[in-house]
């Protein structure tokens, strides 16, 4: 499971036998609030909250129990038991969607040295030129080749990446990487060369790639936000220097668990959400991982405080 590879510090004492775990500790603002402000609010405690589990046959007796924290998904729940259904119910949701996605067919695209010859960016020798290069080394991608062996300007390059996936060049002036990170955990900015660029009229987030574009992660954070998410190319040196800037930011606590199974990770997830009891939570899918979100503090702006939050991402060998 090469994307969950990394040794963390800290083991997560969350996961029941069968698991194995991974605990990493990283703490950072939080950029967004998913639910609103209007949905913390509708998650406050309530003299005659019903439990959210449709099965639950606590009857009158749940109206004595606490009700204070242990959401998820936008519903209340009285028990553990209540939490466990609602998780399992959750994890099988996504999981049905991963089976979905593997039969979606790609789009076909132009390859980017016609691209760049049809503009006439480059003329047909110096693509000869840079294909044969990058044959003779084996590898590396053309457009690095057209830079490096014919000169060609890295913004060129840039924006014929953007005719191939029909998608924006964007800048990262003013980027401040303290105040995006927020958006998604460390590891997914890091694993799927993701980077936050900044957030427009309160709901609309920009994310930039350097070559190509991902899809599934960005309907992952549109899930996990409820904001609408515009992803575009940046050029590729600029990229790299502001991808390195926020991976050394501080970003929300998460923990790592792979589990051996399906009812394991739901078991580890709904342990996860007993035990911070948060005031909402929701599990969404970003590739092969599950990704579970939680507040723990009512959300009043859209720099939420680094304790506000915490992530717990899971993947399951099955997969």
């Amino acid at each position: 499971m090469p994307l969950l590879s990394r040794r963390a510090a800290n083991p997560d004492r969350l996961a029941p036998p069968g698991l194995k775990v991974r605990g990493q500790e990283a703490e950072v603002d939080f950029e967004s609030n998913r639910f609103g402000s209007g949905a913390i609010e509708r998650s406050r405690p309530a003299l005659l909250r019903t439990c959210a589990n449709p099965n639950c046959d606590s009857g009158w007796l749940h109206l004595m129990r606490r009700r204070s924290g242990r959401v998820f998904d936008g519903g209340w729940t009285c028990s553990p038991e209540c939490t466990r259904v609602l998780v399992e119910a959750a994890v099988r949701r996504e999981r049905e969607g991963l089976a979905g996605a593997g039969s979606e067919t790609r789009r076909h695209r132009i390859p980017l040295g016609l691209v760049m010859l049809e503009q006439g960016w480059i003329s047909a020798t110096q693509l000869r030129r840079a294909v044969e290069a990058q044959r003779q080394a084996r590898g590396g991608r053309l457009g690095v080749w057209l830079v490096r062996r014919e000169g060609v300007r890295e913004e060129l390059v840039t924006r014929a990446l953007g005719l191939q996936w029909s998608c924006p060049v964007l800048g990262i002036d003013q980027h401040d990487p303290e105040a995006m990170t927020g958006f998604l955990p460390r590891l997914f900015v890091d694993a799927f060369g993701a980077l936050p660029l900044r957030m427009a009229a309160g709901r609309l987030l920009y994310l930039g790639f350097e070559e190509r574009l991902d899809p599934a992660l960005a309907l992952a954070v549109e899930r996990m936000t409820g904001m609408q998410v515009e992803c575009g190319l940046v050029q590729g040196s600029l990229f790299r220097a502001a991808h390195t800037r926020i991976l050394a930011a501080r970003f929300p606590p998460v923990q790592l668990i792979e589990a051996a199974s399906e009812p394991a990770a739901a078991q580890a997830i709904a342990r996860a959400v007993e035990k911070v009891r948060p005031l909402d939570a929701r599990l969404v899918r970003a590739h092969e991982c599950l990704w579970l979100r939680m507040w723990t503090r009512p959300v009043t702006g859209p720099y939420p405080d680094p304790g506000s939050v915490r992530d717990l991402i899971c993947s399951i060998a099955s997969y």
